[in-house]
């Protein structure tokens, strides 16, 4: 990494958090359960070295960083999650830190696991500066996916992905929608998955379309994310890919609890498992309870409109494509509606191009609270 850096660059601490934050997001797919860390080592305004977690069980960002510099001693090290400060698959960050002569650490958000966490204090006690805060709401939104699964135990952390026209539709007046977005986009799409424990689609979006729901891109998950079909009167065609790969790639079909013989049945000689539930919060608990912390929902919009009303998402990723269609199915399904002032106000995480197409995320509520 040393060869991309600048010598003559003067960075402050702040532009050194926010280089810490593009690198911590190269981990995405391959450390989860672990959250993605980056670390920029700062002599006076120079970097000096820097460095990430890129693979689940080997180093840390911390690490990655003292190595990558010739003399440590007496630097700044600014990261994006507060040090380990205990033995996992890993020695103790704090620890590293500490003898390397580290003599400022700075950190964005503190570590809410309560076996990992504890590192700040534990490097105020060894007579380093410490502090914390810096771009916290830029740290905490990138590893929303590893907060909430600290801290919000009933259900995975839900996010919805849709393609749409600027009108909001999912697809043409012939229920077509391949493809609305471009091919960036759907590249992008591919690295998103990767992060994710599961992906879902409704039964209508499974019939329609007939996807894949697997990762495909530049990075490959380390753990491949199951696919999850949202099908509450248990009618699921077993010719489809999901179906006819789930021995592959592990495949959920969630029904009402009255359809699961019915279910079963249909699906009789694929390894998809049917599981009853009552209603969409009672399968995004049974979801979490198989180990799924994040779920990303690809559609159709019926699903999409049950899932926001029900107030069971928690970010939206919107891919918007610069065309019209007039008629088509609407992104968000047939929504209660809400009075001007009284409609929550989300918070913008992101916008940007995917090539000719737009991306807008943005996250029902801080990923940090007060």
């Amino acid at each position: 990494m040393t060869e991309s850096r600048s010598s003559d660059r003067r960075v402050t601490e702040r532009a050194a958090m926010r280089r810490a934050l593009e690198l911590a997001e190269r981990g995405w797919g391959r450390v989860a359960p672990n959250p993605l860390v980056g670390a920029v080592l700062l002599r006076g305004e120079q970097i000096v070295g820097e460095g990430y977690h890129a693979e689940f069980g080997g180093p840390h960002a911390e690490i990655q960083a003292l190595a990558d510099c010739s003399e440590p001693a007496g630097t700044t090290c600014v990261v994006t999650l507060e040090p380990c400060a205990h033995v996992g698959k890993t020695a103790p960050c704090t620890d590293a830190l500490i003898a390397a002569g580290v003599s400022r650490v700075v950190f964005a958000i503190r570590d809410p696991d309560p076996t990992a966490g504890g590192g700040g204090e534990r490097l105020r006690q060894a007579g380093i500066e410490v502090e914390e805060g810096v771009c916290r709401d830029e740290a905490a939104a990138l590893n929303a996916l590893f907060l909430w699964s600290k801290t919000r135990p009933e259900r995975p952390f839900v996010a919805l992905k849709l393609a749409t026209s600027l009108d909001g539709l999912l697809t043409d007046r012939k229920g077509r929608s391949q493809w609305i977005s471009g091919p960036q986009a759907r590249n992008w799409v591919h690295w998103l998955r990767a992060g994710f424990d599961a992906v879902a689609v409704g039964r209508r979006t499974a019939e329609l379309d007939d996807p894949q729901l697997t990762a495909r891109g530049a990075v490959e998950p380390r753990i491949c994310p199951k696919r999850v079909v949202f099908a509450r009167n248990g009618a699921i065609n077993p010719g489809l890919q999901v179906a006819r790969t789930a021995e592959e790639t592990p495949t959920l079909v969630l029904v009402a609890p009255e359809a699961v013989p019915d279910a079963a049945a249909s699906l009789q000689g694929t390894a998809v498992e049917v599981h009853g539930a009552i209603d969409l919060a009672d399968a995004l608990r049974l979801l979490r309870d198989r180990g799924i912390r994040s779920l990303l929902v690809e559609g159709g919009g019926i699903l999409a409109g049950a899932l926001l009303d029900g107030d069971l998402v928690d970010r939206v990723y919107w891919i918007q494509a610069p065309l019209w269609l007039g008629e088509g199915t609407p992104a968000f399904g047939s929504r209660k509606g809400t009075l001007l002032g009284d409609a929550p106000s989300w918070t913008v995480v992101e916008r940007g191009a995917l090539g000719v197409d737009t991306l807008l995320v943005v996250d029902r509520e801080p990923c940090l609270q007060e």
